[in-house]
């Protein structure tokens, strides 16, 4: 593959503290800049990085440093304020459990819609429907309202459905946190497969040891700032002596 699986150019997003502040079409199309208003605060700013093809990046922080919103950013769910982002091919986002799947259709149905939405040809649907529903471990649940399935089911079927898509780069934020240990397992197997294909991580969590299992790389953020990108190892080893005063 040629270029950068992401490349991040200065990037900035701003929120207000009520709701986020979002910018007119005159300033997204023209491109023009405001200052600061009161309320607003800026959640990321003049970070910048490359993610090479097949890397394993972990994103620490605190709560309310900018990690998930990075993620949002990388995704295309949320438009830069400043600077920019691009990914080379498409992404395969696991950021929140629920997003993309409708509570009165079937899993049956929302797994050919989620899959469909992310570009899988209903004949390859089709192929994969039973090893999704295998492993989400929902044999019983396949014409049962999403809406009616346990976090833990919802997060099975999210999982299962986004780790079957093609595109290069897969991002996830804290789902393995949920669900319980056999099935935190098979997602590591899985995991550790997409990454022996060559596929791109990028990986957003509190647990140190899942950082270190999947990540070579870790990138550092502290008040919306890129405060280190080093190996993993070296960023968490910061990241546990700013938190611990050391």
């Amino acid at each position: 593959m040629e270029g950068h699986a992401i490349h991040v150019d200065g990037l900035g997003v701003r929120f207000r503290r009520n709701r986020r502040g979002r910018r007119s079409f005159k300033d997204l199309f023209a491109g023009a800049k405001r200052r600061t208003r009161p309320g607003e605060f800026w959640a990321l700013r003049d970070v910048s990085f490359t993610v090479e093809h097949g890397e394993a990046i972990g994103v620490v922080g605190r709560n309310g440093q900018g990690k998930s919103t990075l993620l949002k950013l990388v995704a295309g769910v949320l438009l830069p304020d400043e600077g920019s982002v691009t990914v080379s091919g498409g992404v395969a986002p696991l950021i929140e459990i629920t997003g993309g799947f409708v509570g009165d259709l079937t899993v049956r149905e929302n797994v050919r819609l989620t899959a469909g939405l992310h570009g899988m040809p209903r004949a390859e649907v089709a192929r994969r429907f039973d090893g999704i529903i295998d492993f989400a471990e929902l044999h019983d649940f396949v014409d049962t309202p999403y809406k009616h399935l346990s976090n833990g089911m919802k997060v099975r079927l999210a999982f299962a459905v986004v780790s079957q898509l093609a595109e290069p780069v897969l991002l996830v934020d804290e789902v393995l946190a949920v669900g319980d240990k056999a099935f935190r397992e098979k997602c590591y197997r899985r995991i550790d497969e997409l990454l022996a294909e060559g596929r791109t991580l990028f990986f957003v969590s509190h647990n140190e040891r899942d950082l270190r299992r999947f990540c070579t790389r870790g990138l550092y953020l502290d008040k919306g700032k890129l405060a280190m990108d080093a190996p993993i190892g070296d960023v968490l080893d910061r990241y546990n002596a700013d938190y611990n005063g050391g």
